[in-house]
């Protein structure tokens, strides 16, 4: 089984180190890692040339944002699972996609979904935030339930029958593309019970008001085009962050 790794990176030089040393890690061999850079002018380029993934192939050309950068990598991947790897993140553990290949040998399982930490800077860095996602049923996302993004692979067959990610979205095109094969796909989900991914916290989503408020509208767009529920949906996913700042190790 071949996981292939999709990383859309623009200038990500500062960050991108740690989530390269983390891919490099990894135990489980057969992975390839499909990195689409958006014409980095910081030396990006020079240090995946240098420093990247033994099995990596990189393609660097303007795109229309980061879900076309996504989607363009995904359509590019070779693998028979599919997962994001963010120049912000890093895998947390060397056998994380020894644990994502194990679960799927189960031909019943469609994609797999883990716990993801928030980190802050330092050395070492303090977790913020810890978001234990728990275990799928479909009755969870009228409460603004959703697995970790970063945390998500899939079946090849998934992107195939399902599409990929919306372009309309600026920010939250991962919610709507996960209610869409959750929902409309109706795929089956098997939750991994560790941490698989650390995030470094910033981002679109949460670096101004305005970007939180265009996120709100966003996240909801996404509710009501899949039919999960309305405002309270939307109360009940903000919510539902607040513990994760006060649950964690």
């Amino acid at each position: 089984m071949k996981i292939s790794v999709v990383t859309a990176v623009m200038n990500g030089c500062d960050t991108l180190p740690r989530a390269i040393k983390s891919l490099r890690e990894q135990t489980y061999g057969n992975v390839e890692h499909i990195v689409q850079d958006g014409g980095s002018t910081d030396g990006t380029l020079e240090f995946l040339r240098d420093h990247g993934h033994p099995n990596m192939a990189v393609v660097s050309a303007k795109d229309a944002g980061i879900y076309d950068a996504i989607n363009t990598g995904i359509s590019r991947a070779k693998g028979d699972v599919i997962g994001l790897l963010h120049a912000d993140d890093q895998l947390a553990r060397a056998d994380t996609l020894e644990q994502v290949a194990r679960a799927m040998r189960d031909p019943e399982i469609d994609g797999v979904y883990g716990d993801l930490q928030y980190i802050g800077q330092g050395d070492p860095a303090p977790i913020v935030r810890h978001w234990n996602a728990g275990s799928y049923s479909r009755s969870r996302l009228k409460w603004g339930w959703m697995p970790p993004h970063p945390t998500l692979y899939l079946r090849r067959e998934v992107f195939d029958r399902q599409g990929m990610y919306d372009t309309s979205f600026r920010i939250s095109g991962d919610y709507d593309a996960m209610l869409r094969y959750l929902v409309r796909g109706n795929i089956r989900l098997a939750h991994i019970p560790q941490v698989m991914v650390r995030m470094q916290v910033g981002g679109a989503s949460n670096c101004s008001v305005s970007q939180m408020m265009r996120k709100s509208r966003e996240d909801y767009r996404a509710i009501r085009r899949h039919r999960v529920g309305g405002v309270g949906t939307l109360i009940a996913k903000n919510l539902s962050k607040l513990p994760q700042f006060f649950n964690h190790p």
